[in-house]
C-alpha cells in the first residue's frame, strides 16, 4: 500500500530535510515515527528537499507499507512519536502511480521579511529582518521579469547538482502587510537556493541599491557571482505542492500561519 502525508515543520533546529549521518534532520525524525507505527522500517520520499532553517507549511511525502492502519491512526501515531517542531497534518492512501516528487506539477514558497527599524525578539527564527526601508512596488516590478521559463544559473547555488538550470516560474508576487514584505513564488521546480537568491536580489532592489532592471540583468548574465547575496533561510516557507486532481491530495491554498498574520 502507498500512503501520502502532509508534513508541517519549523526548520530552525534542523539541518534540513534530507537524512545526514550525525545530524538532526526532518526526514530521519519522520521515518523513525512512521516506523514505530508500521512496526517495520519506513523510508519516505518528499516533494522537495528543504535546507537547514527552512520551514514547511505543507511538505508532501509518500511511503510504501505492508501495515494496515486507519488514516487517523497513521497521523496520531506518528505525531505521538514526533518532536514538537514536526507534525503530520493529514494522511491518505494513494494509487501506486503517485510519487510525491515526480507527480508534482508545481511548488509554492513564501518568503517573509520583517521590514522595520527594530529587530524581533519573538520571531527571529521565523522571519528575515531587513531594517532598511523596502519599496515593495519596485520589488514586484523587478520580480515580474523573472516569470516564465528561463535559465536560472545566476540564481542557483554554486554547489547545485541539478542537471539543468532551466525552470519555469509560474507566479511571482511581492506585497506588503504593514511591517511584513511577502514574496510569493510558484514554479514547476526550484534549484538549490533559488528562492533565497531571488529574495536576495529583490531585497537589494527594494532598498534602492539597484534599479528594477537589475533582476533581469542578473538573469541574463547566467553567472552566480553577479547575483548578490543569498537571503537568510529563516524567512522561507514551503507553502504547498500542487498535483493533478486525480490524486486528491489536500491543498492548504497558500495558508499563512496565524502568528505571522498577527505580525502584520
Amino acid at each position: 500500500m502507498r500512503i501520502a502525508a502532509g508534513v508541517e515543520y519549523c526548520g530552525a533546529n534542523f539541518d534540513g530535510w534530507q537524512r545526514q549521518y550525525g545530524r538532526r534532520t526532518v526526514q530521519e525524525c519522520v521515518e523513525k515515527a512512521l516506523t514505530s507505527v508500521a512496526n517495520h522500517p519506513i523510508k519516505v520520499i518528499c516533494a522537495g528537499r528543504t535546507d537547514s532553517g527552512v520551514h514547511a507549511i505543507q511538505q508532501v511525502i509518500h511511503f510504501d507499507t505492508i501495515a494496515e492502519r486507519k488514516n487517523h491512526s497513521w497521523a496520531f501515531g506518528a505525531n505521538s512519536n514526533l518532536p514538537d517542531d514536526i507534525n503530520l497534518n493529514w494522511v491518505i492512501p494513494v494509487d501506486d502511480e503517485f510519487h510525491a516528487r515526480f507527480s508534482a506539477v508545481s511548488r509554492q514558497y513564501r518568503y517573509f521579511i520583517l521590514n522595520r527599524r527594530t529587530r524581533t525578539a519573538l520571531f527571529k527564527e521565523l522571519l528575515t529582518w531587513e531594517p532598511l526601508e523596502l519599496d515593495e512596488n519596485k520589488m514586484d516590478e523587478a520580480g515580474k521579469s523573472l516569470i516564465g521559463k528561463h535559465d536560472f544559473t545566476s540564481f542557483r547555488a554554486t554547489a547545485c547538482q541539478a542537471k539543468t538550470a532551466i525552470r519555469n516560474i509560474i507566479k511571482l508576487d511581492i506585497y506588503r502587510e504593514r511591517d511584513l514584505v511577502i514574496i510569493e513564488i510558484e514554479a514547476n521546480a526550484f534549484l538549490h537556493h533559488m528562492v533565497r537568491n531571488i529574495a536576495g536580489v529583490l531585497t537589494m532592489i527594494g532598498t534602492g541599491k539597484f534599479s528594477t532592471d537589475w533582476a533581469r540583468e542578473v538573469l541574463d548574465a547566467k553567472d552566480r557571482s553577479l547575483g548578490g547575496v543569498t537571503a537568510e533561510a529563516n524567512g522561507l516557507y514551503l507553502v504547498d505542492i500542487c498535483y493533478a486532481k486525480k490524486f486528491n491530495i489536500p491543498s492548504v491554498n497558500g495558508f499563512t500561519p496565524t502568528i505571522l498574520k498577527q505580525l502584520s
